[in-house]
């Protein structure tokens, strides 16, 4: 039984040493290690041997296989080695030719567009205040004058979560009372960006899930007449000194009394279009006096304290500035789209 290890062992070797390639490697393995090679046959007869012979020729059988793995190994190595000498020889680099230009990233557009209305409301006095997305039914509806079972609740397709009383915002509505109570009595000019959510049917012109600017002042003597200059000023600072401007009368539980601004289309100069569903006038925000129990729930006594607040939407604004048809480009993450900017 030695002298059968003694062969098997130089058997394996002169195959091994012949093996040229990392296939025919795979298959002396097979053959030289393989469940079914002559070396682990010896193995399972090492049942069938006495006493005496067993722990000689298990040792010794436990030698040749350690040898020929580790000579596996080497070879494995030594073929590797050679493949890449090989390649370095027939694939040299040319290091002359030009490098892969590294692309540079850039704002999303409607990052842009924010921070292009944060810029104008910064000009004219606003600070940033920010508030929560998960919010209460509390904060989102009963303290801005949208008590349950109110029909205008019908206004906002509303997330719901698992949790009672708990939901998406619809609108960045609530932070007035949040900067309201932090702020009272203190006069505040302020806007309020963040994400909004309703489960709405997607289409070109809405989407499941928008970024909004909300804005408030609160002071004293503080009128319609302020706030429909802070609109006007801004459309100019935004759109341009020639742009027109409209107001037209509307209703929101938070505000009385409520209006939505107009501009004037962009693309067709008022005479009406496509775009503008032929009025020649584009929607971009609403707007009013904030409702007296908006302010008393907020901290403020409305025999006192008037204020205005507004609502717009930078995808909107972007849509206008930049002629682009369908809201949802800018959550489809085509690089298409967003390369022009």
């Amino acid at each position: 039984m030695l002298n059968q290890l003694d062969q098997i062992e130089q058997a394996a070797r002169a195959a091994l040493d012949a093996a040229q390639e990392e296939v025919a490697l795979e298959q002396w393995r097979i053959t030289h290690l393989g469940r079914s090679a002559p070396l682990m046959q010896v193995f399972d007869a090492m049942g069938k041997l006495s006493k005496e012979e067993r722990p000689l020729i298990g040792r010794r059988a436990n030698e040749v296989k350690r040898a020929l793995e580790a000579a596996l190994a080497e070879r494995s190595e030594a073929l590797a080695q050679a493949a890449l000498r090989r390649s370095l020889d027939n694939e040299r680099l040319d290091v002359s030719l030009p490098g892969r230009p590294a692309l540079r990233g850039r704002l999303h557009p409607a990052t842009q567009t924010l921070r292009r209305v944060y810029a104008v409301f910064a000009e004219m006095g606003f600070q940033i205040y920010r508030s929560r997305e998960v919010e209460s039914d509390e904060y989102n509806f009963e303290l801005l004058n949208i008590p349950a079972h109110h029909p205008a609740r019908d206004m906002w397709d509303t997330f719901h979560t698992t949790q009672p009383g708990v939901l998406l915002r619809t609108h960045t509505s609530p932070g007035q009372i949040y900067v309201m109570r932090e702020m009272a009595p203190q006069p505040i000019r302020v806007i309020l960006p963040g994400m909004c959510f309703r489960y709405e049917q997607v289409s070109a012109r809405k989407e499941t899930q928008f970024n909004q600017v909300e804005g408030l002042a609160v002071g004293h003597h503080i009128t319609f007449g302020d706030l429909k200059g802070t609109l006007s000023d801004f459309a100019r600072r935004m759109f341009g000194e020639k742009v027109h401007t409209r107001f037209r009368a509307s209703h929101f539980p938070f505000t009385e009394p409520s209006a939505e601004m107009d501009v004037e289309c962009f693309l067709c100069g008022g005479s009406g279009c496509g775009v503008c569903s032929g009025t020649g006038w584009l929607e971009i925000l609403g707007c009013g006096m904030v409702h007296p129990t908006v302010l008393r729930n907020g901290g403020y006594d409305p025999e006192h304290f008037t204020g205005f607040a507004f609502g717009m939407g930078p995808e909107r604004i972007a849509m206008l500035r930049y002629g682009i048809q369908d809201i949802r480009y800018f959550w489809a993450n085509d690089l298409r789209f967003l390369e022009q900017f």
